[in-house]
């Protein structure tokens, strides 16, 4: 069994990679991408503690995560895919132009 400050470490340095690229990243693909990488880390602190301190509440939390982050992908990919229709870029410095 893994410890759970080892999986707490690795929740950690996955949100602070998904944190970064949301911060520096420019494409909104991307940006989506750490975005989920974050809410994942989220997750994976979640089930650690669940499991240290034997609560079925944190998988709970989990499962709603999950259908977060599954509506969030299918709202978001449905909007880069129209901003890409329109505009033929998903860079994020450019979406400020957008004027119908």
């Amino acid at each position: 069994m893994i410890p759970t400050e080892m999986a707490v470490l690795l929740s950690v340095v996955l949100f602070v990679l998904g944190t970064l690229g949301v911060l520096f990243k420019r494409n909104a693909i991307l940006v989506f991408m750490s975005v989920e990488l974050m809410l994942n880390a989220t997750n994976l602190a979640l089930v650690a503690f669940a499991q240290q301190w034997g609560e079925e509440t944190g998988h709970l939390f989990v499962f709603f995560i999950i259908t977060v982050a599954a509506a969030e992908v299918a709202v978001g990919l449905a909007l880069i895919v129209a901003i890409f229709r329109t505009k033929k870029s998903i860079n994020i410095d450019e979406l400020h132009q957008l004027e119908g």
